[in-house]
């Protein structure tokens, strides 16, 4: 078999994005589907979401290892991923359409999107978004980092730095999120709740209730200092953590 091109093994990182690792075999479905796109077998496809996973340092910290005969280019996929999430995270998605015989465009929604030198810019955008959700429930097992719900209705990929803050980069990158519920995910945002370098859940005393806090404290005090699940994949950058410690959760106080 031919050596593995830089196109091959970006459209599997973006596989290996996507799919919980433990979960990862030959016979998955995705696995099945990405390996008859670029020309190998789903053991070969397999293998190399192994390769990438040696260097994951969450799967490390919970005793999870990758395989060991990981190549040059895997490493330099994996770093220039990690540089340059919003790119090579475009470019994959562009590459698994043309692979299916579709344009980029076709993959999102096009309404709303306008026409003329913006409409490439929103279109990447959404399809960055689409990625960034999918990283990140899939990076959780589809459960709140909080409460555990696991309805992928009631689950969002929510930005620990905000997204209006964050560089393009940083919008994509999945350790710059977390699987929350709706409830949640709104509170994290406006600053009433926040989760600290040490993966602890803090509640603001601003959040008040009508029942003597009875329902604060059964959707939210309950959590204080609590520790989130962690990921599987793709543990919360304590930089980002800490921004929105500082910089979000800080107006409360």
């Amino acid at each position: 078999m031919n050596n593995w091109t830089r196109e091959e093994e970006i459209i599997v990182f973006n596989l290996y994005c996507k799919i919980p690792f433990q979960r990862s075999s030959k016979n998955h479905p995705d696995v099945i589907k990405i390996a008859n796109l670029i020309g190998r077998t789903p053991s070969a496809v397999n293998m190399k979401i192994g390769n990438f996973g040696s260097f994951d340092d969450t799967l490390k910290q919970q005793g999870i290892v990758g395989l060991t005969n990981a190549s040059k280019l895997d490493k330099e996929i994996w770093d220039e991923f990690n540089g340059k999430w919003d790119e090579l995270t475009f470019t994959s998605e562009k590459l698994i359409a043309e692979l299916q015989g579709k344009e980029i465009e076709e993959t999102v929604s096009l309404e709303n999107i306008p026409l003329g030198s913006e409409r490439m810019a929103e279109v990447k955008q959404r399809v960055n978004q689409r990625f960034f959700r999918c990283a990140i429930l899939t990076s959780y097992n589809f459960a709140c980092c909080i409460t555990g719900l696991c309805t992928p209705e009631l689950l969002l990929a929510s930005h620990i730095k905000p997204w209006c803050e964050s560089s393009a980069t940083e919008k994509t990158n999945p350790r710059n999120g977390l699987c929350l519920n709706a409830l949640h995910d709104q509170a994290f945002d406006k600053g009433f709740i926040t989760v600290t370098s040490d993966y602890k859940i803090h509640i603001s005393d601003s959040i008040k209730d009508v029942y003597d806090g009875k329902t604060v404290d059964k959707f939210f005090r309950c959590y204080d200092g609590c520790v989130i699940v962690v990921p599987e994949k793709f543990a919360p950058d304590k930089v980002f953590l800490e921004y929105h410690n500082d910089m979000v959760f800080e107006n409360w106080r």
